[in-house]
């Protein structure tokens, strides 16, 4: 599923966008534009058309190394360990890239965030306004990291805090505002303060416009001086236990709403300043690698494979593609592995793991190789008509999955699988099931698939209070969609609460702030 997508300045209209996506799967591969890998301890950049810039790559990771400890010293005031994932991100030359993967990518996106069952990781436009990257990887980093399930609006204020960071020589600018968040603040009508206390972005409120920009003004002020930010910390420990976010408030800096509401508009008139964090990190080390030629035919395309539904409209133009690109390039193991990948999900099962095989004889610690076998084995067990031949499979894809383990124990993909083919089983879960899903949730927390899996088998256990510290944060994201409304429910089953209840409860409207409203739309 797309998690988060945020809005850059260039765009297409959709039309002009879906027929990018037609000839970025069809039409032929561009003049070779070399792509290189950097690797370091936290990401893992791959970035199209570096001919000669080795140097500004190594310096582009060098500074998200610098963002993430800067992110880590203002959460829990440490540089932090590195993640046990680095998130991979994906640098393309231009709006084709993004759409040979979102085919239904909308205008004005120059880069998105995904979280797929198969893979996280995030793609932008080579030298695109950073805005984009940098919010999203707040949002990665959040879920990797939070104390506490974080109201939604702390969330989204957090990351558009962050998004702004500006890398000088020696130190990080961060704080600075957004010229379209600020001119919604100073021209717009202001989203009610209990609304944006309460709710996750969206819906027909008035003011909703303001949102993100007034999500961004609170968390300024609550790091604008040392007491408000122990009033927010106290405020967020609170919020996590349970209480009302509007009551926290209230309780952390003697602010109703409409003081707040005028909190805010006083510290916005002073002008907005922001801070400097003076770059004394230690040089992260950057490992460079030239990608076959086979990467600019392929490693873009491979995306697309894994995160598509076989029953989407162009899966067969996307098989089509694959293996005519894969032809040209005969015993490469990018072109194998993107072509097994794509027969064994939209074409030819056996083709696919022929060639899944063939290129584990030539490399036989290819994870991704091995969980498309173990996949494949596990669906041929469930399929099977007779036990034995099921038990056979199901075997086989337990072999492949401990292959793929002892090559990568930080891979969460075989821990979701191991947890796939244990499901349905007369004693799942039991405590190796348990230790495999909270292994994979460490891996992954930002995918839904494994906080609502641990969260289950965790109701079923009976451990309903771990349960609830899982599925708040996942219920509280303004991103979460589906998964959000599927945390939600689970969270009402465990206080025995009805979906129709709670949503009448969560939709009642707020109370008139009654002050300070005369003038919004000037931005008195």
């Amino acid at each position: 599923m797309i998690k988060s997508i945020i809005a850059g300045a260039r765009g297409l209209s959709t039309a002009a966008a879906a027929g990018l996506a037609f000839a970025a799967l069809t039409g032929a591969v561009p003049a070779h534009a070399e792509w290189l890998k950097a690797e370091s301890e936290r990401f893992i950049v791959y970035s199209e058309g570096s001919e000669g810039s080795e140097a500004s790559l190594r310096r582009y990771v060098q500074h998200l190394d610098t963002y993430d400890r800067i992110l880590h010293i203002s959460l829990s005031n440490s540089m932090g360990e590195p993640p046990p994932r680095k998130l991979p991100i994906y640098l393309v030359g231009s709006r084709a890239g993004l759409v040979t993967v979102r085919p239904d990518l909308g205008p004005n996106i120059v880069g998105y965030y995904l979280t797929d069952e198969e893979d996280i990781f995030a793609m932008v436009i080579r030298d695109s306004d950073d805005d984009t990257l940098l919010h999203e990887y707040a949002h990665h980093f959040m879920f990797q990291n939070a104390a506490y399930p974080y109201p939604g609006w702390f969330v989204e204020g957090f990351a558009e805090y962050y998004a702004t960071a500006e890398f000088k020589s020696d130190r990080v600018l961060v704080g600075q505002y957004n010229e379209n968040r600020a001119s919604w603040l100073q021209g717009g009508t202001w989203l009610d303060m209990r609304h944006l206390l309460s709710n996750r972005p969206g819906g027909r409120a008035r003011g909703s416009e303001t949102y993100y920009p007034l999500a961004w003004l609170l968390t300024h002020w609550f790091w604008g001086n040392a007491e408000r930010q122990v009033q927010l910390n106290a405020y967020l420990v609170d919020v996590g236990a349970g209480t009302d976010p509007v009551e926290a408030m209230q309780k952390a800096t003697g602010l109703d709403p409409v003081g707040l509401r005028r909190a805010l508009r006083r510290y916005m008139s002073g002008g907005i300043p922001y801070k400097a964090v003076v770059m004394n990190f230690p040089e992260a080390p950057v490992t460079i690698t030239h990608l076959p030629r086979s990467a600019d035919a392929l490693l873009v395309l491979g995306q697309r494979v894994k995160v598509m539904d076989p029953e989407d409209d162009d899966a067969a133009r996307v098989l089509a593609t694959v293996r005519e690109r894969a032809a040209r390039f005969p015993d490469d193991d990018l072109a194998t592995l993107v072509l097994a990948h794509a027969e064994m999900k939209l074409g030819d099962l056996a083709a696919g793991q022929a060639l899944a095989t063939k290129l584990l004889e030539r490399e036989p610690a290819n994870v991704e190789a091995l969980q498309l076998l173990a996949t494949a084995a596990i669906k041929t067990a469930r399929d099977a008509d007779a036990p034995d031949a099921g038990d056979r499979a199901m075997g086989q894809a337990r072999a492949f999955l401990g292959r793929a383990f002892r090559a990568d124990e930080g891979n969460f993909r075989t821990y979701m699988l191991l947890t796939d083919a244990r499901r349905g089983m007369p004693n799942y879960p039991n405590d190796n099931d348990m230790a495999t899903l909270r292994f994979a949730y460490t891996l992954a927390p930002q995918l839904s698939d494994t906080v609502l899996q641990l969260a289950s088998a965790l109701i079923y256990k009976g451990d309903k209070d771990e349960a609830l510290s899982l599925l708040r944060p996942l219920a509280n994201d303004p991103h979460g969609g589906g998964a959000a409304s599927a945390a939600q429910s689970m969270i009402n089953q465990i206080k025995g609460v009805s979906d129709a209840d709670q949503a009448a409860e969560d939709d009642a409207p707020a109370e008139p702030e009654d002050a300070d409203t005369a003038g919004d739309a000037q931005g008195s």
